[in-house]
């Protein structure tokens, strides 16, 4: 019986760190714009450059490159670094042209990514979701 309880355990938290797996991927992006809550759909990518994230997307044929910094949350504490594999939070400043912004993502339990965004220089936040391709 002991040996069962063991692998449920083990299967268990494995289960749980599948569920989190850090930023780096594909994702498809289904998001609502600021202010008039149209919906928007598209996709991005995270990706580890030096101690940041390099976080491109394509916004409905817009392209918007982001640069990010990670957090992991450490026995309840947010932790700020180097950008690693277990990274749980973006925060992102992002340009197109002549606009930029800046967002939150958070990973979930299901592995999606979940955050809000605003324009520089608007008043109203927009949100987004990340699912993994």
């Amino acid at each position: 019986m002991k040996p069962l309880i063991t692998l449920a355990s083990a299967l268990l938290f494995l289960g749980v760190q599948a569920a989190i797996a850090g930023p780096v991927g594909v994702y498809d992006v289904a998001g609502v714009n600021p202010g008039d809550s149209t919906p928007y759909d598209g996709t991005v990518a995270v990706e580890i450059d030096g101690d940041t994230y390099t976080v491109p997307w394509d916004i409905d044929g817009d392209e918007y490159i982001g640069t990010a910094i990670g957090a992991a949350n450490l026995k309840g504490s947010m932790i700020f670094g180097e950008a690693v594999e277990n990274d749980t939070a973006l925060t992102v400043s992002y340009g197109s042209g002549e606009s930029f912004g800046l967002a939150l993502f958070v990973e979930q339990e299901n592995g999606e990514w979940s955050g809000i965004w605003r324009f520089g220089g608007s008043n109203a936040i927009g949100s987004e979701i990340w699912t993994r391709q």
